[in-house]
Protein backbone atom coordinates (compact mmCIF):
# COMPACT_ATOMS: atom_id res chain seq x y z
CA UNK A 1 0.00 0.00 0.00
CA UNK A 2 1.33 3.38 -1.08
CA UNK A 3 1.47 6.17 1.47
CA UNK A 4 0.56 9.43 -0.37
CA UNK A 5 -0.30 12.76 1.23
CA UNK A 6 -3.99 13.59 1.30
CA UNK A 7 -5.19 15.92 -1.43
CA UNK A 8 -6.67 19.23 -0.24
CA UNK A 9 -10.31 20.07 -0.91
CA UNK A 10 -9.51 22.73 -3.52
CA UNK A 11 -7.22 20.40 -5.46
CA UNK A 12 -9.74 17.62 -5.28
CA UNK A 13 -12.54 19.91 -6.53
CA UNK A 14 -10.46 20.86 -9.59
CA UNK A 15 -10.70 17.26 -10.78
CA UNK A 16 -14.44 17.61 -11.24
CA UNK A 17 -14.49 21.00 -12.96
CA UNK A 18 -15.53 20.97 -16.62
CA UNK A 19 -12.64 20.93 -19.06
CA UNK A 20 -12.64 23.79 -21.58
CA UNK A 21 -10.12 22.81 -24.24
CA UNK A 22 -11.06 25.70 -26.51
CA UNK A 23 -11.02 28.75 -24.29
CA UNK A 24 -13.19 31.53 -25.70
CA UNK A 25 -14.87 29.22 -28.20
CA UNK A 26 -18.24 29.35 -26.43
CA UNK A 27 -18.13 33.17 -26.37
CA UNK A 28 -17.26 33.24 -30.07
CA UNK A 29 -20.24 31.00 -30.81
CA UNK A 30 -22.57 33.24 -28.80
CA UNK A 31 -21.30 36.25 -30.74
CA UNK A 32 -21.95 34.45 -34.03
CA UNK A 33 -25.48 33.59 -32.89
CA UNK A 34 -26.30 37.25 -32.26
CA UNK A 35 -28.77 38.56 -34.82
CA UNK A 36 -27.50 41.81 -36.25
CA UNK A 37 -30.24 44.29 -37.11
CA UNK A 38 -30.07 47.69 -38.73
CA UNK A 39 -31.12 50.73 -36.75
CA UNK A 40 -34.74 51.72 -37.45
CA UNK A 41 -35.17 55.29 -38.64
CA UNK A 42 -38.18 56.75 -36.82
CA UNK A 43 -40.78 58.74 -38.72
CA UNK A 44 -41.33 62.38 -37.81
CA UNK A 45 -44.55 61.40 -36.05
CA UNK A 46 -42.80 58.70 -33.97
CA UNK A 47 -40.02 61.19 -33.13
CA UNK A 48 -42.57 63.72 -31.88
CA UNK A 49 -44.24 61.10 -29.66
CA UNK A 50 -40.86 60.03 -28.30
CA UNK A 51 -39.96 63.68 -27.66
CA UNK A 52 -43.18 64.17 -25.64
CA UNK A 53 -42.41 61.04 -23.64
CA UNK A 54 -38.88 62.28 -22.90
CA UNK A 55 -40.30 65.58 -21.64
CA UNK A 56 -42.36 63.66 -19.07
CA UNK A 57 -39.42 61.66 -17.70
CA UNK A 58 -37.90 62.91 -14.46
CA UNK A 59 -35.05 61.79 -12.25
CA UNK A 60 -36.00 58.84 -9.98
CA UNK A 61 -38.86 57.69 -12.28
CA UNK A 62 -39.00 53.95 -12.97
CA UNK A 63 -39.07 53.45 -16.74
CA UNK A 64 -38.43 50.85 -19.43
CA UNK A 65 -36.35 51.98 -22.42
CA UNK A 66 -35.86 50.12 -25.69
CA UNK A 67 -32.68 51.39 -27.35
CA UNK A 68 -30.19 50.53 -30.07
CA UNK A 69 -26.61 49.61 -29.17
CA UNK A 70 -23.92 47.62 -31.00
CA UNK A 71 -26.15 46.43 -33.84
CA UNK A 72 -28.99 45.15 -31.61
CA UNK A 73 -31.99 46.46 -29.71
CA UNK A 74 -31.81 46.18 -25.93
CA UNK A 75 -34.34 46.78 -23.19
CA UNK A 76 -33.55 48.14 -19.75
CA UNK A 77 -35.91 48.77 -16.84
CA UNK A 78 -34.90 50.80 -13.82
CA UNK A 79 -34.73 54.16 -12.11
CA UNK A 80 -33.66 57.24 -14.03
CA UNK A 81 -30.45 58.31 -12.34
CA UNK A 82 -29.69 61.21 -14.70
CA UNK A 83 -31.43 63.14 -17.45
CA UNK A 84 -29.21 65.58 -19.36
CA UNK A 85 -31.19 67.58 -21.91
CA UNK A 86 -28.23 69.65 -23.13
CA UNK A 87 -26.01 66.60 -23.80
CA UNK A 88 -29.07 64.61 -24.96
CA UNK A 89 -28.67 61.48 -22.89
CA UNK A 90 -30.57 59.55 -20.27
CA UNK A 91 -29.09 57.31 -17.62
CA UNK A 92 -31.16 54.40 -16.31
CA UNK A 93 -29.34 53.01 -13.26
CA UNK A 94 -25.83 52.66 -14.78
CA UNK A 95 -26.83 52.46 -18.46
CA UNK A 96 -26.14 55.68 -20.38
CA UNK A 97 -28.41 56.01 -23.43
CA UNK A 98 -28.24 58.69 -26.11
CA UNK A 99 -31.57 60.23 -27.07
CA UNK A 100 -30.77 59.36 -30.70
CA UNK A 101 -30.60 55.63 -29.84
CA UNK A 102 -33.95 55.45 -27.99
CA UNK A 103 -36.69 53.55 -29.78
CA UNK A 104 -39.37 53.62 -27.07
CA UNK A 105 -39.98 54.61 -23.45
CA UNK A 106 -42.62 53.18 -21.14
CA UNK A 107 -43.44 54.01 -17.54
CA UNK A 108 -46.24 54.76 -15.11
CA UNK A 109 -45.73 58.52 -15.46
CA UNK A 110 -45.01 58.41 -19.20
CA UNK A 111 -48.19 58.84 -21.28
CA UNK A 112 -48.44 58.60 -25.07
CA UNK A 113 -51.06 61.40 -25.30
Amino acid sequence: MENRPRMGRAERAKQFMPFDALKGFRDALKEKEKIIVPKVELSEYAKSILDRKLQQVQKNDIITVVYFEKMEYLKVTGMVSRLDLSSRYLKVVNTKISFDDIYDIQGDKVKEE
